[in-house]
């Protein structure tokens, strides 16, 4: 059934985004804010300084036991039996024929205590694989209801967030830890996805709210939409579900190799392995318009001669190239950096480039 208003949830800070006046639209089967002051504005802050963005709608996960054991090791793309303590790992699950079910990240909280994080709109179709293929289902607990997420994000994000938890400065990228907020006991990891410098804090969902609250007090601190959060995100090269991800790709059309471990056993390997020595017929790739016109999603991708050689996953106005943008799939012969395309109907001009269209951001400054 198709999520209707009645049918759409909401996250713990949906009042707080009618309270900024925040443009509501339904996403994922939840309703979201998409813009407050404006997409380019929160782009921009977030670029320059800091901006909030809800993200409780996003499922979260317990698995208890070893990885191997449970058969957690089994069901993840990438390596996790070697992970440090308090470290995380981005990776996926996929189907039988090596389509993407969802990409996730995996949290090593403890030597046997593994928290997962997957998409808001997959949250139900992932917890049914998990308890479906672990060998421990008893292993496995969703406590997405009981938990609240915000991402903070920007160059100004570790400043910020020191005033609130001391040491936050220690973590390196794709870290974690445990510190106290507003009196609070909260997971706080270096991520994000926007290709800022950001940490994603996990607090329980009846104290998200004042934190929200309190951070905004801070005058370098914004709130941000998912209408930003897509031009960041695309600026970054970063894949979404639904989009750039579905059942029927496999990470190695996606490029997203190196999240695959290919010296373990995993759910998809020998698809994969086919697809490997048989060659790719399409793989994703950016591209650049000539113009400001910024390509949508699934409209084609034609050739020099005109030919109708792909689709586009995801497009926009880029802020940064000051021109369209966007992610597609196209046969290897057209995936060279520099080869013209064509994308709609009327035959805009595009340039293709790498996946990463945006390298001037403190991500890459800092990371440690």
């Amino acid at each position: 059934m198709t999520a209707t208003q009645e049918t759409l949830k909401q996250t713990p800070l949906y009042n707080e985004h009618v309270a900024l006046n925040a443009r509501i639209v339904p996403f994922g089967g939840w309703e979201m804010p998409v813009q407050y002051e404006g997409i380019l504005a929160e782009y921009e802050h977030t670029r320059k300084a800091v901006t909030l963005f809800d993200t409780c709608h996003m499922g979260e996960f317990l698995v208890h036991g070893g990885c191997r054991e449970s058969g957690l090791d089994q069901i993840v793309t990438m390596s996790i039996a070697d992970m440090p303590l308090k470290s995380c790992r981005y990776g996926m699950m996929l189907n039988d024929q090596g389509g993407v079910i969802d990409d996730l990240i995996v949290f090593r909280e403890e030597k046997e205590k593994w928290f997962i994080v997957v998409n808001g709109a997959t949250t139900a179709k992932d917890a049914r694989h998990l308890r479906e293929r672990l060998r421990q289902p008893e292993a496995f607990e969703d406590i997405s209801a009981s938990i609240g997420k915000i991402d903070v994000q920007g160059p100004l994000s570790r400043e910020v967030l020191e005033k609130y938890a001391p040491g936050i400065g220690k973590l390196a990228y794709y870290t974690f830890d445990q510190f106290n907020l507003l009196g609070e006991r909260v997971l706080i990891s270096r991520t994000g996805y926007t290709g800022e410098l950001g940490y994603e804090i996990y607090s329980s969902a009846r104290t998200v709210g004042a934190i929200w609250r309190e951070l905004l007090k801070n005058k370098e601190v914004n709130p941000a939409g998912l209408g930003a959060r897509d031009v960041l995100r695309l600026e970054a090269g970063y894949s979404l579900y639904g989009h750039e991800l579905n059942e029927d790709i496999t990470p190695l059309e996606a490029g997203l190799d190196k999240s695959v471990d290919f010296t373990k056993d995993f759910i998809g390997k020998d698809a994969l392995l086919t697809q490997r020595k048989e060659g790719l017929r399409r793989k994703i790739t950016g591209f650049i318009s000539d113009t400001r016109r910024a390509p949508r999603q699934d409209q084609r991708i034609y050739s020099r001669t005109g030919e109708a050689v792909g689709t586009v996953t995801s497009g926009t106005f880029s802020p940064f190239c000051q021109k369209g943008i966007g992610l597609g799939f196209v046969p290897l012969t057209c995936a060279q950096k520099g080869v013209t395309i064509y994308f709609a109907e009327d035959k805009n001009a595009a340039k293709i480039t790498g996946k990463i269209f945006y390298q001037n951001d403190s991500l890459k400054k800092t990371t440690a």
